[in-house]
């Protein structure tokens, strides 16, 4: 089985070979079918990954009858036969919208009369009044003056309407791809059943708050265990950790309070005693299958997620309460063997799992994960592990207690020396060794040390005096914890970044062959037991299936790939996802006239970095560019710790030495660097170069600075090539102009995402990125422009923004008008489609960030004072893309 991309040059490259003719109307392009291993590639609209699309489209027929079990028909299809291709298996999709007014569904006579909610309006968007425009939707593929029908669409341009509507409407997918060698996988996704039940929505309420979801989930569970029978009709409720309870079926009440007592068992020295908790029970809402079943009918184009919701809580609340929760995974030591992951970390074993509606009904994605988590150890051998050393006698430095603090703030530990193992959040370390801490006792006269004070009060000597304490409370009331009484409390996950020795274990522990990760999955789903549970089975009238779904898919023929015709292949045809660059010429070699190196690694010997050097530079005027074999500067060899000044010193001496040859206005043209001995220095090269000097840079690591490998000295001169503004090598089907909504007319494609900052951080922004081609029809080199934005603002604040000017009155920019610019100066042409790629939106944020990216759009096309001149002659397309790396197929 192929697990490479639906095709491309390259493995992440955007084949659209894949077509099916298209309606004439506005429709919505769903991803279609398995990028990764399950063949339908990319799909139809553009996505990519092991995504498998999914679709609401057409179709009738009779709803089940109130009460009955049910398994949940699958979506209607244009094709029968492709009913259940691997198309079917997710709603994790790439999507492609046009703003309009939202179609009435039509019901049919058949259908029985229920009230429908009414639609909640989108948040409002700025938006400006635009020039009359025509309204009627046209296919991407048409002319910018004709509207027609494309026969080979897979994503729809829409005429840009006068205004944005605020009204979202999905259009129906118009069919399904045909090329490729069709076959059958097993997909880990599992059928669900369910009765056709009444479902109440509950608002709870805890009192004092708690922020903890388990210590929630022990509360409402100590709840039903005291009032299930006297107050709550029997019911057994699903609870999601927060605020929302679930029951199948109405509780004898509509509002009620109740008092729930636990004992207090480890936090708190002294005899056990109850803490009380009030905990408010209010009906919010109704509701039943009669929506859902809709939907999955083709007769509802938007999903009830909130019904979907509910079931997925019930699915998940067992688990919930087992094992160790991390979003929408569990994990526990039950689920398999835990590992080391070296410098105090270890790894558990668990499983992801998420209801989805698909084609063929409700299915549940499971896949097997694995996670970081801390030791359950004594902070002492943490410390000694985490700092790797040697010695644990020595006193730690001022270096070491940053590492220290910064590896353990916000973790719990367990004091070990008393007869209650009372628990502690980490606030910090203390600034000075134990031996040197005071503190004064309850009687407020006496000051004692830290290590006198376990002497008398334990008769514990301190072995580690010379290192700092702990520090829980606050900074005005600081306790301080000696680190060989504290134990990490297990079960602890780790939020940072791993380094790359932890990176490298843990993929060496988890990376299995198909069918081991088709027994591990199966193998979680019978220790989940749905069979047997009483809430999803009893209550709620669920059932799942245990085995694998069987879905139809598509082994795709991979893209040509065209090189220069100076090489002895000038053409490539790759197998199984794979190539090389023998005997084969980057199709535009880009040109190196100024270049040197710095070396600021202590392994590379003094006279290694010219022979690496010589080799590269060989290496890439063999493969096509210009090379000079003479480096501008001398090669130079510096110390890791004089990074910053090193490279601003070879930036001003190269100015100066360019200047000298009459160079004037000419600058460095690469860098190339072989990186520290010790990991962590890449990002602050790269800011450095990038931010600051304005310099391309080749970062290389020492370990293959000695070994002059070929295959590392290709893959190099590729990465080089690109940087200099060459091109590696096009699709074929590009330079004969055969890319179905690309190479008919001149397309420009962006890219967009926002990266957000790691879990802890608060204060760091988020950082947007957008990418656009700068060529066509070949779209194989891009420009890129990144802003930061508000802490975890998903929606890309720069894309069009409008700034108050008291010389020259309001500015209208924005990143969006800058690409098209650039665009337009490479290319000579003005874009008369654009297809816009949006990733890492959620399904709960989606309406908002399309609303509010397609009005920015909207106003730079149409905004009279850019002078872009695109006006109505463009047709946009915007596509969210969607990951789902737990969906795999064998």
């Amino acid at each position: 089985m192929s697990r490479r991309g639906g095709g491309g040059g390259g493995r992440r490259s955007d084949s659209r070979r894949d077509q099916t003719s298209q309606a004439p109307g506005p429709s919505l392009n769903r991803g279609g079918g398995v990028g990764r291993g399950g063949g339908g590639g990319r799909g139809g609209g553009g996505g990519r990954g092991r995504g498998y699309g999914a679709a609401a489209a057409g179709g009738s027929g009779p709803a089940s009858e109130p009460h009955s079990p049910a398994a949940f028909p699958p979506l209607a299809s244009p094709s029968p036969s492709a009913s259940t291709s691997a198309a079917s298996l997710s709603q994790k999709f790439d999507q492609s919208l046009t703003l309009q007014s939202p179609a009435p569904v039509r019901r049919q006579p058949s259908d029985p009369v229920r009230p429908q909610p009414q639609p909640q309006p989108p948040p409002p968007v700025q938006a400006q009044p635009t020039p009359p425009v025509p309204t009627q939707p046209q296919a991407s593929s048409s002319s910018s003056s004709q509207p027609q029908a494309s026969s080979s669409s897979q994503a729809t341009g829409v005429e840009v309407p006068p205004s944005t509507s605020k009204a979202i409407t999905f259009p129906r997918r118009p069919g399904y791809g045909t090329v490729g060698r069709k076959c059958t996988v097993r997909a880990n996704h599992f059928q669900v059943q369910v009765d056709d039940r009444e479902f109440c929505h509950y608002d709870v309420t805890i009192t004092p708050e708690v922020i903890s979801k388990t210590l929630n989930r022990e509360i409402i569970k100590q709840l039903v265990d005291s009032y299930k029978v006297s107050h709550l009709g029997k019911r057994t409720p699903a609870y999601d950790g927060s605020k929302s309870l679930y029951t199948a079926g109405p509780l004898p009440f509509t509002s009620k309070e109740f008092v729930v007592k636990l004992v207090k068992t480890d936090d708190e020295a002294g005899p056990r005693r109850d803490r009380e908790f009030k905990v408010a029970i209010k009906l919010a809402s109704k509701g039943d299958l009669y929506q859902l079943r809709q939907f999955l009918s083709g007769r509802q184009l938007n999903a009830p997620q909130e019904t979907i919701q509910i079931l997925d809580v019930v699915l998940r609340a067992s688990p919930s309460n087992n094992y160790t929760v991390v979003g929408r995974s569990f994990f526990s030591t039950q689920l398999g063997t835990k590992g080391e992951l070296a410098d105090g970390l270890e790894y558990w074993r668990g499983y992801y799992q998420s209801l989805r509606p698909t084609q063929m009904g409700l299915s549940l994605n499971i896949d097997v994960s694995a996670r970081s988590f801390y030791e359950s150890i004594l902070v002492t051998d943490f410390v000694g592990k985490h700092l790797r050393l040697r010695d644990v006698s020595r006193p730690l430095s001022d270096q070491d207690r940053i590492k220290v603090k910064k590896a353990l703030k916000g973790v719990k530990v367990q004091l070990i020396h008393r007869e209650f193992a009372k628990r502690y959040k980490i606030a910090g370390v203390s600034s000075q060794p134990t031996s040197q801490l005071m503190f004064t006792l309850d009687d407020k006269a006496t000051r004692v040390s830290v290590v006198q004070y376990f002497r008398q009060k334990y008769n514990i000597v301190l072995k580690y005096p010379s290192w700092p304490s702990l520090q829980a409370g606050s900074d005005s009331k600081p306790i301080y914890l000696p680190m060989e009484v504290c134990k990490i409390v297990e079960g602890q996950r780790y939020t940072r970044k791993l380094n790359d020795r932890q990176v490298t274990a843990l993929l060496r522990a988890t990376c299995q062959r198909p069918r081991d990760r088709e027994g591990n999955i199966q193998e979680m789903v019978r220790k989940n037991n749905f069979s047997t549970d009483k809430v999803v089975r009893d209550e709620f009238g669920i059932r799942i299936k245990e085995e694998l779904t069987l879905v139809d898919a598509r082994v795709l023929p991979p893209p040509m790939l065209k090189y220069h015709d100076s090489g002895r292949e000038a053409k490539v045809d790759p197998q199984v996802g794979q190539w090389n660059m023998i005997n084969k010429k980057m199709v535009n070699g880009g040109t190196v006239q100024f270049w040197t190196c710095l070396n600021f690694s202590f392994r590379v010997q003094q006279d290694l970095p010219s022979g690496f050097c010589r080799e590269l530079v060989n290496m890439c005027a063999s493969k096509g560019m210009v090379f000079n074999p003479n480096p501008l500067l001398p090669i130079q060899s510096v110390h890791p710790n004089q990074i910053e000044k090193a490279l601003v010193d070879v930036y001003k001496q190269s100015m100066a030495k360019l200047a000298s040859m009459g160079q004037n206005g000419k600058q460095l043209q690469l860098l190339i660097i072989i990186l520290p001995d010790v990991t962590g220095s890449y990002g602050k090269i790269k800011r450095i170069c990038e931010t600051e000097l304005g310099i391309v840079s080749q970062c290389c690591q020492p370990s293959q600075a000695s070994k002059l490998n070929k295959q590392y000295f290709e893959n190099v001169a590729l990465k080089i090539n690109v940087k200099v503004g060459g091109r590696n090598t096009v699709l074929f089907d590009a330079i004969q102009r055969r890319i179905p909504l690309v190479s008919d007319r001149p397309t420009i494609i962006f890219g967009a995402d926002v990266t957000h900052p790691q879990p802890g951080e608060d204060s760091s922004p988020s950082i947007a990125a957008v990418v656009a081609s700068m060529d066509w029809p070949e779209v194989t080199k891009y420009r890129g422009l990144v802003s930061a934005q508000h802490h975890r603002e998903e929606i890309i604040q720069d894309l069009y923004k409008k700034t108050a000017d008291p010389h020259k009155g309001v500015i209208h920019g924005g990143m969006i008008r800058e690409l098209l610019i650039a665009f337009r100066r490479s290319t000579g042409h003005k874009p008369s489609r654009i297809i816009f790629y949006r990733d890492g939106v959620s399904e709960g944020q989606f309406s908002q960030v399309l609303l509010h990216e397609m009005d920015s759009i909207r106003k730079v096309i149409f905004n009279k004072v850019l002078c872009l001149g695109l006006g109505g002659h463009v047709t946009w397309t915007w596509l969210a893309t969607w990951h789902n790396y737990h969906q795999n197929s064998e």
